[in-house]
């Protein structure tokens, strides 16, 4: 019987792949522990490791399919909130293996499912996963509420069911749109206004110090990293301390 991805798609592995296209910054890190030598194609954000050197096939969004294709692949690592589902299709409409990573909503899930690939692929239990699943198992308690805004012009905050939602959860830190029906809401400025603290990533929207703060005047700023924040593999080792160590005041 074949494996199926988190979408219950079969994905034909009869062995560990050799040549492997990751469309997702955060897997190409992940796989990057285990099999570094076969990743021949990552995207234009795959930032991690820093000095990787292989082929890059444009954005998570708006890769380059035929740059993909010509790279003779044996797998692609795609994710279904990232990926544009029609690049999934041609990819297997054209012989290509793709396995398909869910949207997590929670930081246990998100181990989960690198644990299946990375054991499904390579049968490897890496290190980091390990520590990063006993980092994150505890809890905080509740004790500060906070908006986490990831774009402006428009707004576009975190709402139910994400992440980077769960990660600040575990931190102790509520996030006011949690309840909201959407994952990521367009809330009007003037809605944002009810926390304590505003939580202000590098990525995928750029805050910095000149650029977010002065929106939310009665709250208090809190930059943090957006590999910290939004990405699951080995960044989750350094992150809970890194974030922990920015959120309190």
């Amino acid at each position: 019987m074949l494996p199926v991805d988190d979408l219950g798609e079969p994905v034909p592995l009869p062995g560990p792949p050799r040549r492997v296209v990751s469309l997702v910054p955060s897997l190409t890190e992940a796989v990057a522990t285990v099999d570094r030598a076969a990743l021949v194609g990552v995207t234009d954000y795959c930032t991690h490791p820093p000095d990787l050197d292989v082929t890059r096939v444009g954005g998570s969004k708006y890769p380059k399919v035929d740059r993909v294709l010509a790279l003779r692949p044996d797998l692609v690592l795609a994710n279904s909130e990232e990926n544009r589902p029609e690049d999934v299709e041609r990819l297997r409409a054209d012989g290509v293996p793709v396995w398909v990573t869910a949207a997590p909503a929670t930081v246990p899930a998100a181990l989960g499912s690198l644990r299946r690939l990375l054991g499904t692929a390579w049968d490897a239990e890496p290190d980091w996963l390990v520590e990063a699943e006993h980092r994150w198992r505890e809890v905080t308690p509740p004790w500060t509420r906070a908006v986490v805004p990831v774009w402006r012009k428009p707004w576009v905050v975190l709402g139910r069911d994400t992440f980077a939602g769960d990660v600040l959860l575990r931190l102790g830190v509520v996030n006011t749109f949690a309840d909201h029906p959407e994952r990521y809401p367009r809330p009007a400025q003037a809605d944002l206004q009810d926390a304590e603290i505003v939580v202000l990533p590098d990525e995928p929207y750029l805050f910095t110090p000149d650029d977010g703060p002065q929106f939310f005047p009665g709250l208090r700023p809190v930059h943090v990293s957006g590999r910290y924040l939004t990405w699951y593999g080995p960044s989750l080792v350094p992150a809970r301390d890194a974030l922990e160590a920015a959120l309190r005041p």
